[in-house]
């Protein structure tokens, strides 16, 4: 009979690592298993031939700010990264910043967070918000790219999985001028969204049809996995909101990031409290292996 292998990794967020080396004593005690560090005072894994109680694992960290992933060991390392990238790869929803220069950002940032959560249809809302920031300059898109910030461990994430042959694709709900220039910073191999319309001067209030939702990153993860001959248990996929809900499930490894509610409930795995570097560690990857571009 074979015996399946579970590694259970405990990630700190990297400003508060003071009380990781007491939590991870206390996963152990609770859980046993073998401990092997990632990354000194902020990773390690702890090998188990048994699925752990996550709820014990929880009751263990004792509300320190430390997140904790459960994989099966065998194919930890993925072959495919899908990524969302407004709140994931980078710190902030880019079309509410858009607003903010129409003087609408409260209004829309207010719907954006219902259908990421999950209250709103995703295609209405998306149309509904374009359509509020008809008549804005379209220099007003590089305004809002000179506030967009990468989220610490997204370049790393990135460069280290493409180091390691693994495929790279950012898919967003958002708009290809922002992760056209997310990607290419990042490095991923191809990015997909959707296009905000203009005529030259201004925006028109449209958005680009078949609008890229929660069906068609399901579609893009599924079909790049497939030209790659990858099993779903190859891939990773990461995002924080209801439209990446089926993406996460279907992944091998599927992480609801820094997520909103709904999603952080009904995901595989959650990280709440470390950077994008969680994900390495998810997969085994140790802290000297990690590459910084």
């Amino acid at each position: 009979m074979t015996v399946v292998h579970y590694s259970l990794t405990l990630i700190a967020q990297r400003d508060a690592t003071t009380r990781f080396g007491a939590a991870l004593a206390r996963v152990r005690d609770a859980l046993g298993g073998e401990a092997d560090v990632l990354s000194p005072g902020e990773a390690a894994d702890i090998t188990l031939s048994f699925p752990p109680d996550m709820e014990v694992v929880r009751a263990a960290v004792d509300g320190a700010a430390i997140d904790a992933i459960a994989t099966v060991a065998k194919g930890r390392r993925k072959s495919l990264l899908v990524a969302d990238m407004d709140s994931t790869i980078v710190t902030g929803e880019t079309l509410d910043e858009l607003a903010d220069f129409a003087g609408l950002k409260d209004r829309i940032a207010s719907i954006t967070a219902r259908a990421m959560n999950g209250e709103l249809d995703f295609k209405a809302a998306l149309r509904e918000r374009v359509a509020m920031l008809r008549g804005l300059p379209v220099d007003a898109l590089e305004r809002a790219w000179q506030r967009v910030r990468l989220t610490e461990g997204a370049r790393e994430l990135v460069a280290t999985m493409r180091a390691h042959g693994a495929y790279t694709a950012l898919v967003s709900g958002g708009f290809t001028f922002f992760t056209s220039r997310v990607a290419a910073l990042c490095g991923f191999h191809m990015h997909r969204s959707n296009t905000l319309l203009d005529d030259g001067a201004t925006l028109t209030g449209l958005v680009g049809e078949p609008i890229l939702d929660r069906d068609t990153k399901l579609a893009t993860l599924n079909t790049l996995a497939a030209e790659r001959g990858l099993a779903r248990s190859a891939t990773l996929a990461v995002g924080d909101g209801a439209n990446d809900l089926d993406m996460l499930r279907a992944a091998g490894l599927g992480v609801a990031f820094h997520a909103k509610p709904i999603v952080a409930a009904a995901a595989q795995a959650r990280v709440d409290h470390a950077d994008l570097r969680a994900l390495l560690f998810a997969q085994g990857y140790r802290a000297e292996e990690i590459v910084t571009p």
